[in-house]
């Protein structure tokens, strides 16, 4: 059943973007830019966007299923590394879109779905370059919002990075920065990295939509528990940066318990959350707590539940193609394109039970969690207002671009006690 029709089919008629209409010229699935998903959250008041790291075709159509339930504006989103040209899900930058918009289609998914471009890693001059051409091939495939991360570098670069780049982004599509790599206590950000990066943006009219930290916690599964996030750094640093307007963005959500999610929903300015590991973990049919996270046997494996998720044949399978090449704990993910095409052709009762534990877990996370039920009216609302694809910009212009030349840039980073210990790891998704 269509939920608010009239509304709905003004808003399909005016929101879709350029490209969006471009690829699906006779779609009715309402993808819109990632900014209208932030102004629906704001709208709200304490409500944050689930945003659903799509790693398999299971995990897209469970996360549709709960939003439809839930009448909530969402967002799928793939990270560089899981979607990028190295990748190791099936779905990717240049096809989640067209996974997104046939599952709209095929189940009468009436919702706004933004899909956005995850962690678009910068790590030197050579991904720079390469970006240059990458990021609009990932717009011309149905991309509508995209994390520049570069969040490796130095501040000044970081920021450079962030500049350079955003000419490559379409004036309407979502924008997410980052400062301070996500990966734990590690080089947590700071108020003073954060202001640096947004004011420096703010020089050269860039105006994010979301900043991600690092609040504490880590990618993958969660082995701290609700110990990692850190509540009140990230309402201090979201209340320095009110002058910008820029929303949070929480990375890192899996198995955080969720007495620290709702604090970070309730108490920082926060509207989007990403969720990733988690549903991989429950389509397959392991074992998890509440919150999501894998719970592993003493020999740290994991514990397939019978009648959840994956056949347990195909279990079976690959558990023996991780043994035969070392995947164990966070490893798992590199069996997703490998068994993609395996899972894809188990029994309809199967592949059904897969997504309903993804639709199970995303409907409670949305509904009783995030606070984002009932925020794809809101959506409608805000596209119907603004009669466009183009939510403007939340925040103005305030910071002088003479005070932010490349010199100046460089002269203020050496300033910082910098929240970056310039130490990679496996941490992007």
């Amino acid at each position: 059943m269509i939920k608010n029709s009239a509304a709905f089919k003004k808003a399909l008629e005016i929101g879709r973007p350029p490209n969006i209409t471009k690829l699906f010229p006779n779609s009715k699935a309402l993808i819109v830019s990632g900014k209208f998903i932030d102004r629906a959250m704001i709208k709200k008041g304490n409500a944050v966007a689930l945003a659903a790291n799509g790693r398999s075709y299971f995990i897209i159509k469970g996360v549709l299923q709960a939003a439809q339930k839930a009448n909530a504006a969402v967002i799928l989103e793939i990270a560089k590394s899981e979607g990028g040209t190295n990748g190791y899900c099936a779905a990717t930058f240049w096809n989640l879109a067209r996974i997104v918009d046939s599952l709209c289609n095929q189940l009468n998914i009436t919702i706004p779905v933004a899909i956005h471009a995850d962690h678009y890693k910068i790590n030197g001059e050579k991904d720079i370059q390469e970006a240059k051409i990458q990021i609009p091939s990932l717009f011309d495939a149905g991309i509508t919002s995209i994390a520049i991360d570069a969040s490796l570098l130095p501040d000044d670069k970081n920021l450079n990075a962030n500049i350079l780049l955003s000419a490559y982004i379409p004036f309407w599509a979502g924008f997410e920065t980052e400062v301070g790599e996500i990966k734990g206590a590690t080089g947590l950000s700071t108020v003073a990295d954060s202001l640096f990066l947004s004011a420096g943006l703010n020089a050269y009219d860039i105006f994010p939509d979301w900043i991600a930290l690092n609040n504490g916690t880590v990618h993958g599964i969660e082995e701290s528990g609700s110990a990692g996030i850190q509540i009140e750094l990230t309402k201090k640093i979201h209340q320095a940066l009110l002058p910008y307007n820029i929303s949070g963005a929480q990375h890192g959500t899996s198995g955080n318990s969720f007495a620290s999610l709702k604090k970070i929903v309730q108490k920082t300015k926060t509207t989007k959350a990403n969720v990733a590991t988690a549903f991989q973990m429950i389509s397959l049919g392991l074992k998890t707590n509440d919150a999501g996270n894998t719970i592993l046997n003493q020999q740290g494996d994991f514990i397939k539940v019978k009648g959840r998720g994956a056949s347990e044949e195909a279990w079976k399978e690959m558990q023996k193609y991780a043994l035969n090449h070392n995947l164990k704990a966070g490893g798992l993910k590199k069996l997703n394109l490998v068994f993609e095409n395996r899972l894809m052709s188990q029994s309809k009762r199967i592949k059904d039970r897969m997504a309903k534990g993804v639709e199970e877990f995303a409907y409670n996370l949305i509904k009783n969690i995030f606070n984002s039920e009932n925020t794809a009216p809101l959506v409608y609302e805000k596209i119907i207002a603004a009669d466009s694809y183009n939510a403007k910009p939340k925040a103005v212009k305030i910071e002088d671009k003479k005070d932010w030349t490349p010199e100046k840039i460089v002269f203020k980073a050496s300033l910082l006690k910098t929240s970056n210990d310039n130490k990679a790891g496996d941490f992007d998704d």
